[in-house]
Formats: structure tokens, sequence, C-alpha cells
């Protein structure tokens, strides 16, 4: 590892570790060995279909395992960490599975990630290298790597998968395979996740080995998941919820066929789960909505038809309501099962034989019998159940620490507790039902967003003198965003002009505020006379005031 590297850990006391081992989570298991095994286990069996496109098991291997080497070849050292962008492709597996192999460590970007967010990632990571499309979606990646080559200090390469130009081909490195190092140890850290980012920009989350994978296969058993499934990547893949619940990566450790969708929408989803027999896939409520109601208009004998081979549906990332939930397995004909996790680590899925009422009133309950979980009241003290409180957890797979994120690690972490954010209620049978979030972060179709880090973009408008950024609760999104601007005197501004300055800010175009009002003042004389915490909790309180009030009108006039 370069020695000027922080160095990325993550620990848990001595008492604990040799618990989870003694109880059979902890295997001692890692990605380089996970790799070696399913290539010669299942060897011919396919492992990925993307299009027209099939790649067996073997194949993949050998392709990850070359890869990895010839990134050694290139200079680069176990340790070294290297942003993958990508999207639903054969080649994001290549990449990440190739790190494994080489010792390097992946760091997760997602596809709608911009130059503000590639380049905060690089720099907290003090990557080396990246890799990423030319093109996806119509936005030029390969010249965003190129803008980030001469910004970033100590960035090296930029890997392209399509055409490179200038830059370096993706496809063009392969090496040795045997000149490949030994397996790390099975408790260091695999690879850097991003959070959600409940304030500023994303934390990197660094997940082990051992605790990682202890998620897949225990997640396969709750969700029936063997070698003869067939998974539907809809969401994106770098994804926490795509890649491990049970994911992807559960997927290929259970020998399991990965099928990569190229888009999430009925039209194209629905041959696709037909033509390649899916099994299990996994959806946040907006797109479940879509689904739902794209079959009802289908009619019941061409859904029943599209939708034969689908088993299971997972609907998380964010609160699935239950008039929603109930629609589930008499519309697609299908098991739904709530997931509600995070990516520091506790997951908690409903299960396959809870009744009705579970499967649709609960967002499940933990994997492991050793999750623990506390649900407390503002002054810290635990609440009975059934009573709303904040959620703590900690566990065999839960992080204990942020990569160097003192003042972050301050407020999340105590005692090994994580502090989730999230409000919920838990019942005697230790299923959760989730309330809300307790601070400012925006949960928007399942994607994490800071109110502070969407405020911070707003204000530095030139003609903005300040802005505050809600959620609001939303029936498709699950959350909206709305922005409260406050114009500079003398100045006009229209909310077409705030959408175009926050695309120029190149940020996720999922971080644009939905609405956007223009205020006179915010009930405020002097600046620090109330906290900004309090000050977004009355501007939601408004809005939904006057939504409520609109909606008794409109019922009103019904009558």
């Amino acid at each position: 590892m370069t020695s000027s590297l922080l160095p990325v850990t993550q620990t848990w006391p001595d008492d604990l570790a040799a618990l989870y081992k003694a109880r059979g989570y902890w295997r001692g298991e890692t990605f380089p060995a996970m790799l070696r095994r399913i290539g010669a286990q299942h060897g011919d069996r396919i492992a990925f279909s993307e299009g027209a496109r099939q790649e067996s098991y073997r194949d993949f291997a050998a392709r990850a395992q070359a890869f990895g080497a010839g990134l050694l070849e290139r200079g680069y050292a176990p340790g070294d960490r290297v942003l993958i962008q990508l999207g639903n492709s054969i080649a994001f597996f290549h990449a990440a599975f190739g790190l494994f192999a080489a010792g390097l460590v992946p760091v997760y970007a997602l596809p709608a990630h911009r130059r503000t967010e590639i380049a905060h990632l690089l720099r907290k990571s003090q990557a080396v290298a990246m890799i990423t499309h030319d093109r996806l979606d119509g936005f030029d990646h390969a010249g965003l790597a190129a803008q980030m080559l001469e910004e970033i200090p100590g960035l090296r390469d930029a890997f392209i998968v399509g055409e490179a130009g200038a830059l370096t081909g993706f496809d063009s490195i392969a090496g040795d395979p045997a000149t490949l190092p030994e397996d790390p140890d099975p408790q260091s850290v695999a690879f850097l996740q991003i959070s959600g980012g409940s304030t500023g920009m994303s934390k990197l989350i660094p997940r082990t080995h051992d605790d990682y994978i202890y998620s897949l296969w225990a997640s396969n058993e709750i969700c029936g998941v063997t070698e003869d499934s067939v998974y539907g990547a809809v969401l994106p893949v770098a994804h926490n919820f795509t890649m491990s619940s049970p994911g992807c990566y559960g997927a290929l450790y259970a020998g399991a066929r990965v099928v990569l969708f190229p888009s999430p929408v009925p039209d194209a989803a629905f041959p696709l789960i037909r033509q390649e027999g899916v099994t299990i896939t996994g959806l946040v409520p907006p797109l479940a909505l879509l689904w739902l109601d794209a079959a009802e208009k289908a009619g019941g004998a061409r859904t029943a038809r599209d939708l034969a081979s689908l088993k299971v549906l997972l609907v998380g990332g964010a609160k699935f309501l239950p008039e929603s939930a109930r629609r589930v397995k008499p519309v697609l004909g299908c098991t739904l099962q709530q997931v509600f996790g995070m990516a520091e680590g506790l997951v908690n899925y409903t299960r396959l034989d809870d009744d009705e009422a579970t499967i649709t009133q609960t967002q499940g309950r933990p994997i492991s019998p050793d999750d623990e979980v506390r649900v407390l009241d503002d002054a810290g003290n635990p609440v009975a159940d059934g009573t709303p409180g904040h959620l703590l957890t900690r566990g065999p797979y839960t992080i204990r620490g942020y990569h160097d994120e003192p003042a972050a690690n301050e407020r999340s972490f105590e005692d090994g507790w994580y502090r989730t954010g999230d409000i919920v209620i838990r019942h005697p049978s230790g299923h959760l039902t989730v309330q809300g979030r307790a601070g400012d972060h925006i949960n928007r179709a399942g994607e994490k967003i800071s109110a502070e880090e969407v405020e911070d973009h707003l204000v530095a408008h030139p003609a903005v003198l300040d802005a505050v950024v809600v959620s609001i609760p939303d029936a498709k999104l699950g959350e909206r965003i709305a922005a409260f601007i406050l114009p500079k005197e003398g100045q006009a501004l229209r909310a077409v002009d705030i959408r175009k300055f926050m695309r120029s800010r190149q940020v996720a175009p999922f971080k644009t505020p939905d609405e956007i009002r223009f205020v006179t003042g915010f009930g405020t004389t002097a600046v620090g006379k109330i906290s900004r915490k309090t000050l977004r909790a009355e501007l939601r309180e408004e809005v939904l005031k006057a939504e409520a009030a609109e909606a008794r009108k409109t019922e009103e006039e019904k009558i």
C-alpha cells in the first residue's frame, strides 16, 4: 500500500470478533477466494446475461483475475484505492472482482454522480485510478474522467469501458493471474461504499470481507436464493441494495445467474423477466408503484404471462406504504419481501413465511440473531415496543466508524452503537416499522440526499441570499425535495433559473429540488435566532398544513 495513504480499517472488539467467529457468522472468507471458488465450482454455468451477451462463471473469474493482474503490472499495489463508476454491465463485476483479486480497494460511485461527487470521492478515498464508461445515458463520463486526471492529485489513470480516446481502454488491461497476491486478512477492508450523506457530502463506509460476505450468504438463506435462482439487477448495481440484499453479489455467491437490466421501465423490464426467467428482483417503492400500475393496465393474462417466473419481489430503499404493499401479490403474482437497511450495515427483511399483515405493514426484522437493536426516546431512554423512537444498532456486519470522519463518527457512533437517524417502531416479534428520519436526510426514491448539501449548492447562486431545503412526504417518491429560496434584494429569480444553475453545478440530477418556492424571509430577524433544523421543521409543517387544507377543500367540493 502506498505509504502516503491514510489507512482504511474497520475493527470490532476482540470479544465480539471472537463471538461472531464462534457463531459461524465470520467464516474467514475473502472475495478473492469467493471468485476462485465460484469460477471452479460453477464453471460452465452462466453467471451474467447482458442483452445478447452471456458469460460463464469460469470466464468471469478468468477475466477478473487477468484485469487485477494487469493493474499490478502497471505498478499498482495492494491497498491502493480505485473508484468504480459503472452502470449495469458485466464490466462492473470484472472491475470490482479484479480489484479484489489484486488486493486493491474498490470505491463505489453511482452512475448519476457528476463532477462534484466524483471529485469529492476521489479526494476523500485518495484513489489512484478510476474506472468508468465512455458515455452512459447521454453523459460524457470519459470527459469527466479526463478532467479529474487534471484536477485530482495522485490520480494516475482513468480506465474507460468503451471508446477510450486518449485515455486507457479498460479491455486493454490484462496480466498473468499467477502474479496475484495471497488472499488478504478476512477482517481487512474489502471496499468502500458511500453513505447517503445526512450532512454535507457522502461519507466512506469501510466494509470487510468477513462482515459483508456474511450478509450475502445469510441474505440468500432468508430470500431463498440458490444456484437455480435468476436475479434481476434492475436498480444500479453499485447500490448496496442491488449489491447485497441479496443482490448480485449474493446471487454470485450462490452460483445463480444475474440478469443486468438496461432499463427499469415496465415496457422493457417485463419482457426481459419473461425472456430470462427472472425469479427474484428488487425495486425501490416508486418503481414498484410504476410496475403495479403498468401490470394493472396490461391486464391479468398478459401480466401473468410476462411475470410467471417471478417468485419474490424485494422492495426497499424507502418505506413502502401498506396500501401499495397489499397490491403486490394479487397484481404481480409474486411474494413481497420488504427490506429496510443501510450501507453502514443493519439489514432487515420480512420473511417469506411471514403472515400478510407482517409483510405489508412492517419493514422486516434483522438478518442476524446477534444484530442488537435499541429504540430510544429523545433523552436516550429505551422505549416500549410499539412506541416510536430513534434506532441504534450494532452487530456482525454493522460498521463501527466511517473512514476519516472524526466529527461524523462522534455524532453517529458510541461504544460501537450506530445511530441510524431513523425513527422506528419495534414490534414484539422483532420486526420494525419505519416512521421516518430523525434528521435532515431526504430519502427520495431510495436516494439518500443531504438537505445541507443541496442548500450549499443553492446559496452559491449569485442571486440567492439563503435557502432552506426540506423533505415532503410523496406518494410515489417516498419523499420529495422542496426548496425555499430567499433571493437577494432586487433580484428576480424563476424556478427554471434554479434548475439550470443546479445542472451547471454538475451534481447528480436527483438532487435538484422537485419544488422551488421563493420567500421574502424565514421568520427570523438575526442569524442564530433559530436553528436550521428547527427552521426546516417549521417550513415542512407549513407545506403539510397547506396540502392538508387543499385536500380538505377538494373533498368538500366533491360533496
